[in-house]
């Protein structure tokens, strides 16, 4: 017979949504008053150190997919699902070489799309900013929906307000404070979000009976333990691709490159990875104990607050609703700045107006902020699938730019032709494994195809880049 799941009551849930969400407001018009230029507002002056630098890319990884998605791994894979997870920390482990060589040859720069511009010309240019804009789309939807899941999960509130109200709060501080804003708030959140997990950990162990969990699994899904699960197996190599081409990519990940001090960024990426490894695995484990403890999951995706708030009771669970509260945040409020910036200064800038002064283009980020915001609102309002079939529809696409990214950095010879092509072709296998194959082989093959054929056009028709014109704007000796 299923326990009731614990649920702390709406009022205590509003109660905590209204703390956190004025706390993260007031504290990013704070820190967004650095914001002095469009430097500040989308780079942070390009001065952050060590301790926010990790902090921010730590707390940033750690979205509301790290700790409900990862819980939905081991629900459906089994003990590679946690494993599988855990693998998207290599994407923050190998972005720590690319992170310094950005910043060394581009000092001045934004985004990653100003890369792509400079070292594959405007028809690749155009191809990445639809497949990154569309990857930051989808993660700030999945993002959005994760906020009414949770909030519906562990505190009774419906869905819809739930989501609106995690929205708003982080529209309204990315939106007065910029960089700034985010970076400072992720610190604050990433504090929470580690000694959050500890505490729910502890919990969890000191409340749990190993044999009785292993029981269970053996006896109603054994598969979950069987270490040739053929689509376990593929996604621990479909994921960590993913982790690759969402950072390798992702404006998130290159707007604080060029936010950190020159010295800084490989060491805030080692860092943030080794912090973030061992967050999924636990978050994971949690999904398995739900059988023994008798715990009725009327969705995989809602398995990690359910189990945690009725092991812990009301005191757990609002440590849980905190982290998870954070995770939402530190995500959501870096999204909207970085698509908002490659928005701003690839196609507004340099498209449309290139003679636009700095109050104008505040003026316009600050709109464009306003309008993802709302415009993710509208797509998560009907709660399209889960969290996995909404972020995973995009891995193709991201997996494709791995290559042309990478190749792109340390390699002369990569040429444009390779670079759009193995984003054409990648994405477009990719989606059809997808549909075809299952979500779980998409990324897999949309990389290998992107790889596949950057190697055999860079073979063809090899080229001979100059690295100094990457520096558009160089100092003067």
């Amino acid at each position: 017979m299923n326990k009731q799941s614990f649920i702390i009551s709406p009022e205590t849930g509003w109660i905590l949504l209204g703390t956190l969400g004025l706390m993260w407001i007031v504290l990013g018009i704070y820190w967004g008053r650095k914001a002095k230029n469009m430097d500040g507002f989308m780079v942070a002056g390009r001065n952050v150190g060590l301790a926010f630098g990790a902090a921010t890319a730590m707390a940033t990884w750690v979205t509301s997919n790290t700790t409900m998605l990862a819980p939905q791994f081991a629900l459906q894979l089994g003990i590679w699902g946690m494993i599988a997870y855990s693998t998207a920390s290599f994407g923050l482990f190998l972005f720590a070489p690319l992170a310094k060589r950005i910043r060394q040859l581009m000092p001045s720069g934004y985004t990653s799309g100003d890369f792509i511009r400079l070292r594959y010309g405007k028809p690749t240019w155009v191809l990445f900013l639809v497949i990154s804009i569309f990857y930051g789309f989808t993660w700030l939807v999945s993002m959005g929906m994760a906020g009414g899941i949770l909030m519906n999960a562990i505190a009774g509130i419906p869905y819809e307000l739930g989501m609106t109200v995690i929205l708003l709060v982080c529209v309204i501080y990315t939106l007065f404070g910029g960089m700034y804003a985010v970076i400072g708030t992720d610190f604050i959140q990433s504090l929470i979000i580690l000694v959050g997990i500890v505490i729910v950990g502890i919990g969890v162990l000191t409340q749990i009976d190993f044999s009785a969990i292993y029981t269970n699994v053996s006896t109603e899904k054994p598969m979950l333990l069987n270490a040739l699960m053929p689509a376990a197996i593929m996604s621990i190599f479909n994921n960590m691709l993913f982790g690759l081409g969402e950072v390798f990519h992702s404006n998130v990940w290159w707007s604080r490159a060029f936010a950190m001090r020159q010295e800084v960024g490989k060491k805030a990426y080692l860092l943030s990875g080794l912090f973030w490894f061992p967050v999924p695995i636990a978050a994971g484990f949690i999904a398995l104990t739900s059988g023994s403890l008798g715990i009725n999951i009327t969705s995989p995706d809602m398995v990690g607050p359910l189990v945690s708030a009725s092991v812990l009771g009301q005191a757990g669970a609002i440590i849980v609703f905190a982290v998870f509260f954070c995770s939402l945040a530190s995500s959501i409020d870096s999204l909207l700045a970085a698509t908002s910036d490659l928005i701003t200064e690839d196609i507004y800038r340099k498209m449309l107006n290139p003679l636009a002064g700095e109050k104008t283009l505040r003026k316009v980020s600050g709109s464009i902020i306003i309008g993802l915001g709302l415009l993710a609102w509208a797509f998560c309002m009907p709660r399209i699938g889960t969290l996995a079939t909404v972020l995973f529809f995009a891995g193709p696409m991201v997996g494709s730019t791995i290559w042309p990214i990478v190749t792109g950095l340390f390699w002369k010879k990569a040429n444009a032709k390779g670079a759009i092509w193995g984003m054409l072709l990648g994405s477009t296998v990719g989606l059809m494994a997808y549909f075809q194959l299952g979500w779980y082989t998409a990324s897999l093959i949309g990389a290998a195809v992107s790889m596949l054929t950057v190697l055999l056009m860079t073979y063809i028709y090899p080229d001979n880049f100059e690295w100094k014109t990457l520096d558009e704007n160089p100092q003067p000796k």
